[in-house]
């Protein structure tokens, strides 16, 4: 625990340290968020920095590496792996929105087909490690089931999802990183309590040690995103950019894949699912009446066009992932 929490503590101060002069940099070499035209209330965060998910997807590869050195963690490289592999895709976007001066960046075709290609590889790689293969652990019961080939799919739509879920959720200041960094307690919390379940169950030491090196990435990527969140916090001075979204959710679907925890995703990811949702029923039900569900989606901007703050959004939506993390751990707790 003791590597663990210095690994954290490494990772959030050293995203301090380099944030201001990344900050100074993006600047200088005007790489500014590009505002749309119809989010009225966003107006003067026009030219504010973007891509600030670089430093963290940088320090929090750089920092697991160093902490993971000689022990067995193939998953823990592999997720950083995923994690460096997304952020190159949305680096691709963000620099394309940048060059042109517009918010486009890559058509939804080419994006789509990036994410695809992307999510079938790290698939096939979990697919054929001895240490995942078809299990899933079930919620609560934290008892796993094989689900045979319907892994592959599931995997792949998983990563599919959870990628463009935070992405869609990056559209406040501070909003996406405070969900992430609920989320990611509590994936830390409930793969303390699989490694003691496995523990107790004689599990190999390999498996463990795997799965304690996920628990190291995911403490750090803790430290790293909460660093992040100091100079994304409203007043933002820097946006994540795709380059972090799409890395974040990636992360996080790469740690929990790996460790089996699949179908915790939905449950510590309810804000998440919910800007996803969000956006599917406008454009269905518009098609369908040419009329809105909500004012604006995804459903941050729906709450904000009623006018609620944005700093008042931010604290509710990390609130209610908190409790709903807070509640599915104690309920492990008391069935196992």
């Amino acid at each position: 625990m003791i590597k663990i929490l210095f690994g954290a503590i490494a990772a959030l101060i050293s995203v301090i340290l380099l944030m201001p002069i990344s900050i100074k940099l993006l600047k200088r070499l005007k790489v500014g968020q590009n505002i749309l035209h119809y989010v009225e209330a966003h107006a003067t965060k026009q030219g504010t920095p973007t891509m600030g998910g670089i430093v963290f997807v940088f320090v929090i590869s750089v920092v697991f590496t160093i902490f993971s050195i000689n022990q067995n963690s193939s998953l823990g490289y592999m997720c950083v792996a995923t994690f460096v592999a997304f952020s190159l895709l949305g680096f691709l976007d963000d620099f394309l929105k940048i060059r042109h001066k517009d918010n486009l960046g890559l058509k939804a075709y080419q994006k789509a087909f990036g994410q695809l290609l992307l999510a079938i590889v790290f698939t096939v790689y979990s697919y054929l490690n001895p240490f995942i293969g078809t299990e899933l652990v079930l919620p609560f019961v934290m008892k796993t089931i094989n689900v045979g080939w319907w892994i592959i799919p599931i995997t792949i739509f998983v990563f599919l999802a959870s990628t463009n879920a935070v992405n869609l959720t990056d559209g406040l200041d501070g909003l996406a990183s405070a969900v992430t960094i609920a989320f990611l307690i509590a994936i830390f919390t409930i793969l303390h309590i699989e490694i003691q379940v496995l523990t107790n169950a004689g599990t190999a030491l390999n498996y463990l040690t795997e799965l304690k090196n996920l628990q190291l990435l995911t403490a750090i990527s803790i430290g790293g995103v909460l660093g992040f969140f100091v100079f994304n916090a409203n007043k933002a001075s820097i946006f994540m950019g795709d380059v972090g979204s799409l890395a974040l959710g990636a992360l996080l679907s790469a740690i929990c894949i790996f460790s089996k925890l699949t179908l915790f995703i939905p449950i510590f990811g309810l804000m998440f699912v919910c800007s996803v949702v969000s956006v599917i029923i406008q454009v269905l039900y518009f098609k369908k009446t040419k009329k809105r569900v909500f004012l604006m989606a995804p459903l941050h901007h729906h709450f904000e066009k009623k006018g609620v703050n944005e700093n008042k959004i931010v604290v509710i939506y990390f609130v209610i992932t908190a409790a709903v993390s807070a509640l599915t751990v104690a309920i492990t707790l008391c069935v196992i």
